[in-house]
């Protein structure tokens, strides 16, 4: 029905010149006095002729509206295969689409290259950059010393902040860096907590993980990512007590004994460059962290939830897709 009024729309003024010839023809009829069934003899010819007429028309009509509704969704790539344009404006229009897929293609080949640049020169920095740390970290070793512990913290800080300057960069076009499996989730979550030994020891808190036989279907290097995000957090906040990792209800949940997070902060923690009012403390609080985090579990159809209590902690829970939920989100 939205197709027949469209093309009514598209053939009006046919139709508005038919009715006025059909209209004169019988008005010259009835004042020349002649017979009138003769002028609606030919009044109907002439209607029967264009509703034939139109009926074909329509039907390529619909063909062409069809085909073009099939080809919306992946252009540029199948603008060659355009139906053939029917008039001298339908020509200039495929030219006119023509030379916008193609100015659209080159910009995509433009940014594509940008951000190849980008992320290698960002591989090549954070690789680079790891052999002075490397080198840094030796020669603390060598000391024996409460100042050497110190930058002991900052050098693995600094570590870190170069890995998510990189992860960030290849957010951009996570897909195409991910490999899904399906495998236990305890190897990743210790590997993750034994990265932050340096800052629970100096911290004097605790790290329990609980015995679990999760299995999850997700990528392991890409949820690690998550994990260490949230362990920083987790450990940056915790001046007493401890942390506990575990598997209750399906979930993987990460829970602190730290300073919490304000209710009317809850709802905006995720979002990009916001702090809240523990930023506000911490000064070197970016608010990339968990914005970072939002992003990739939504790549990996990882639904996280905050709960969190001032003075009492805060608990995220991470709940993973089975097999078939991720293969419908990809």
């Amino acid at each position: 029905m939205k197709t027949l009024l469209s093309y009514l729309r598209y053939r009006r003024l046919l139709l508005v010149y038919h009715l006025a010839a059909t209209g004169l023809i019988l008005l010259m009829f009835y004042l020349l006095r002649q017979e009138m069934l003769y002028a609606f003899y030919t009044a109907g010819l002439l209607s029967a002729m264009l509703f034939a007429i139109l009926l074909i028309d329509f039907g390529r009509f619909c063909g062409k509206h069809h085909a073009l509704s099939e080809l919306i969704d992946r252009l540029p790539a199948a603008a060659d295969r355009l139906p053939a344009p029917g008039n001298a404006i339908e020509c200039a229009y495929d030219e006119l689409l023509g030379q916008v897929c193609r100015s659209e293609k080159q910009l995509s080949e433009q940014l594509n290259r940008a951000r190849t640049d980008t992320l290698d020169y960002y591989t090549l920095w954070v690789h680079q950059i790891k052999t002075p740390i490397a080198a840094m970290r030796l020669v603390l070793d060598a000391a024996d010393s409460q100042q050497s512990a110190v930058l002991h913290r900052e050098l693995f800080e600094i570590e870190r902040y170069a890995d998510l300057a990189l992860r960030y960069v290849k957010l951009s076009d996570i897909a195409s860096d991910l490999v899904i499996e399906t495998a236990p989730i305890l190897p990743t979550v210790r590997e993750s907590v034994k990265k932050f030994g340096l800052p629970v020891i100096y911290r004097r808190i605790s790290v329990t993980i609980e015995e679990m036989d999760a299995v999850v279907t997700t990528d392991r290097r890409w949820l690690g990512f998550i994990l260490e995000q949230l362990l920083s957090n987790a450990v940056k906040y915790t001046k007493t007590g401890g942390i506990t990792i575990g598997w209750r209800e399906d979930a993987l949940f990460i829970e602190d004994t730290g300073i919490g997070i304000r209710k009317e902060d809850l709802p905006r923690i995720f979002e990009k460059g916001y702090t809240g009012y523990n930023g506000r403390i911490d000064t070197r609080a970016s608010g990339i962290g968990l914005y970072l985090v939002r992003r990739t579990a939504n790549a990996l159809a990882i639904r996280v939830a905050v709960e969190s209590e001032v003075g009492r902690g805060t608990r995220v829970t991470l709940r993973f897709p089975k097999g078939n939920e991720f293969a419908a989100h990809s």
